[in-house]
């Protein structure tokens, strides 16, 4: 890396909203760092964290099982602000259903994972047209991915919400013994069967890839090899775009 590059932008990350979230986030922008020729502690850049592990569940509060997250990520987007992040990254897919309830009552940019992933997957996929997510049961009530891909002219092919296949995808994360959630970076046996069958289903329904379109899945997708599809893991995808405003290779 050359050493005259100086950092342009602070990222700030609320991560917590998963135990692993952010931890998989900033391995992304180590490993990235360091492949792009970084080679010492300064020439990684700075950024800002805060493990906001007490914000309501996303799912239950897009259902309305507990309180509306809006106030909490406004809470600590805006302490991320006052400490001199210049845009904030959320390593949680389902967070984004309170984007535009949240990015209006901050003054600086939050970095939109779907939009940023359906654009990764139209520009380095072009050939693909029928795009398959796999999430938690908020994003896709919320269809999140499915408007920023047919916003881009792509198809979004997902389980119904409550199908058998939903049901197990929100086992596979939220199980208290042998979930994603649960386990951590062991990911169990019994969560990455449900992930390697879920792909398979996609693919019966025309699928061409997959997006990881939840922080436990893109940890649990790391397991799995020879599967019938591509998959997209929007963490890396951000974890670049993080890296290229922090070094001024992209504007904000």
């Amino acid at each position: 890396m050359n050493q005259l590059i100086k950092q342009q932008a602070i990222p700030g990350i609320i991560g917590g909203l998963g135990p692993l979230a952010h931890i998989e986030l900033e391995r992304h922008l180590i490993a990235i760092n360091q492949g792009r020729g970084a080679c010492c502690d300064q020439e990684y850049p700075v950024w800002f964290l805060i493990n906001a592990t007490d914000i309501p569940d996303r799912t239950q509060s897009i259902i309305g099982e507990v309180e509306n997250c809006t106030p909490w990520l406004v809470k600590y987007g805006k302490i991320l602000q006052t400490a001199g992040a210049d845009f904030l990254v959320i390593p949680c897919n389902t967070s984004h259903a309170f984007y535009d309830q949240v990015q209006p009552q901050l003054n600086i940019p939050w970095i939109h994972w779907m939009q940023s992933t359906s654009i990764f997957i139209k520009t380095n996929y072009p050939q693909y047209q029928n795009i398959g997510v796999l999430a938690t049961t908020g994003t896709l009530k919320t269809k999140l991915y499915h408007h920023s891909l047919t916003a881009l002219g792509l198809n979004s092919i997902q389980p119904a919400l409550n199908s058998e296949v939903q049901n197990q995808i929100m086992n596979a994360i939220y199980d208290p013994i042998w979930g994603i959630k649960a386990t951590g970076i062991q990911v169990s046996a019994p969560a990455l069967e449900i992930l390697v069958n879920a792909t398979y289903w996609l693919a019966d329904q025309g699928a061409e890839l997959v997006i990881a379109g939840c922080t436990e899945l893109s940890v649990g997708f790391n397991y799995l090899t020879n599967l019938p599809l591509i998959w997209v893991d929007p963490m890396k995808i951000i974890a670049e775009i993080t890296l290229d405003l922090a070094w001024g290779y992209s504007a904000i």
